[in-house]
């Protein structure tokens, strides 16, 4: 029974997130109305053609035998009408089966890559699912840079289709200039949807990735900077900004101009948090520390307070400590931070991540639960 799947996969696992689930329930939601753009269907005919046999039927309680021979015959002609009537089974071994069976039949070819995501355009959700897990485990995928940014910002499909497209360039080594230039154009844009949220986080995680890798992070750090002060949709500027959090790149002088402006405009509190966040990476460690004494003294809002007193530790370790006192004296209600601040780089301690997690709380005005992606 399905103890075989096991042994007939020899594909990498991928274990489904929950955006993942996600995105290929949304891509496609809509998959009548995209199935009547050019170019899909004639894939399709081209591959069924390649093959005169006739598909075989498959017994859906998914059988070690159907498994069996499906791993043994089937080719990329016959992939989809095969693979059909085990994907109709819903089971998730199964699911993962095929999509490594897929990524071994495309394996480095670009062309049968493409073919492949050509039958995206028009798969149903469940379809678009398996197609999409295949591509990304293949070995071609950053051969596809292009053509996903292309059908990401097609719009003749429909946004959730294309979210799931743009979903994909989070794997890849790295974005060109161009493409860059065209996903933060889209990302920023007002009606781009949940879309520009996926575009912003892929862009995010691939500068991740190509900051580890080869230490420049600007061409993708410009445009998230664009996209935290630009866009209309604060759940967009906040993970933009948060992108930049997570990769710890340096801020030089201009990214902590446009910073120190955003934290004294933005109208939402969380994104103000996480630009202070941000700003405790600026290279001018003296500027920081008086852009968040300034900003300290006009904010009302606790929680931003709280996120610009951490972070001018954060910012300037033990030599913060006067602006923080300064802090205090402004809002009392944060001198017994202060005194656990004080406290702890007396005791020697000069890494904030030992300071962080030596304090008796993290969360002392119950700010670190309001913002929930």
């Amino acid at each position: 029974m399905l103890l075989g799947v096991g042994v007939i996969f020899s594909g990498p696992s991928a274990a489904e997130s929950q955006s993942e689930q996600h995105l290929a329930a949304v891509s496609g939601s809509q998959s009548g109305g995209a199935s009547q753009t050019g170019g899909a269907g004639h894939t399709r005919q081209g591959g069924v053609g390649q093959s005169q046999e006739k598909a075989p039927r498959f017994n859906g309680t998914t059988c070690w035998e159907d498994l069996e021979r499906f791993n043994d015959n089937v080719t990329l002609g016959t992939f989809r009408e095969w693979a059909a009537p085990l994907l109709a089974s819903k089971d998730p071994l199964v699911l993962e089966y095929l999509k490594g069976r897929l990524a071994e039949i495309i394996g480095d070819d670009a062309g049968r890559a493409t073919e492949v995501l050509g039958w995206a355009r028009e798969a149903s959700p469940a379809e678009f699912k398996l197609l999409m897990g295949g591509l990304r485990q293949s070995q071609a995928l950053p051969k596809l840079t292009a053509q996903l940014t292309d059908l990401g910002l097609d719009e003749k499909l429909d946004l959730g289709r294309r979210a799931g497209f743009l979903d994909e360039l989070q794997h890849m080594p790295r974005l060109e200039p161009a493409a860059l230039d065209k996903l933060a154009h889209f990302a920023k844009d007002a009606s781009s949807a949940e879309a520009g949220w996926v575009t912003t986080r892929a862009i995010g995680r691939v500068m991740q990735e190509d900051f580890k890798r080869t230490g420049n992070a600007r061409p993708y750090l410009d445009k998230l900077l664009t996209i935290g002060t630009e866009s209309l949709d604060e759940q967009v500027r906040y993970l933009a900004l948060e992108m930049e959090m997570h990769a710890e790149v340096p801020l030089n002088k201009q990214d902590t101009d446009r910073l120190a402006k955003l934290l004294a405009t933005e109208g939402s509190e969380d994104v103000r948090q996480v630009a202070a966040h941000d700003l405790s990476l600026s290279e001018d460690k003296t500027r920081v520390l008086e852009l968040f004494t300034q900003n300290f003294e006009t904010e009302k809002d606790i929680c931003v307070r709280w996120a610009l007193f951490r972070f001018a530790a954060r910012t300037a370790g033990k030599d913060a400590l006067p602006a923080m006192a300064n802090m205090a004296i402004i809002d009392p209600r944060f001198q017994g931070n202060y005194r656990d601040f004080e406290r702890l780089y007396a005791s020697g301690i000069v890494d904030f991540g030992r300071i962080w997690f030596s304090l008796p709380t993290d969360d002392p005005f119950g700010c670190l639960d309001r913002h929930e992606e």
